[in-house]
């Protein structure tokens, strides 16, 4: 069951804040709409991995796709582009 309470119980933000917990953030609303999460540091961290991982495999797939159309560059072409020799 989520934790909702109102913006306002923030006054008395110790009491808000001991009922967070990994995996049970409190929402807070504002005019009786959603407004506000508060999230365990660790339930956080994990989302901002989340996203990043989320982005990065966004990516990946952009150069795969790209790569399938436009076709791909060679080992030389790489070398000659970032400067460098592998041997």
């Amino acid at each position: 069951m989520p934790n909702i309470k109102p913006v306002s119980d923030l006054r008395n933000y110790g009491e808000v804040l001991r009922d967070v917990a990994v995996g049970r953030p409190v929402f807070l609303t504002r005019n009786g709409h959603g407004r506000y999460a508060i999230l365990d540091m660790e339930e956080y961290q994990e989302y901002e991995r989340m996203k990043a991982m989320q982005w990065l495999m966004g990516e990946l797939e952009k150069g795969r796709r790209s790569g399938e159309e436009e076709g791909y560059f060679t080992l030389e072409e790489v070398e000659k582009e970032l400067g460098i020799k592998y041997e």
